[in-house]
């Protein structure tokens, strides 16, 4: 039993979502990074928090 050839529809398709998935991958990276270095440097301040200086 051997397998059919994969269309080239298929192949393009493949391409087209591996890229909409780096893509999104690598958004995803930016802001958990951006997020991690605010929180790190102690520039994350809720909305509600009262400054007692």
């Amino acid at each position: 039993m051997s397998f059919r050839e994969e269309h080239e529809l298929h192949r393009r398709r493949f391409g087209r979502n591996l890229g909409v998935a780096l893509v999104l991958v690598s958004f995803i990276v930016i802001v958990f990074g951006l997020t991690v270095v605010k929180v790190t440097r102690g520039d994350y301040e809720p909305a509600n928090a009262v400054r007692t200086n």
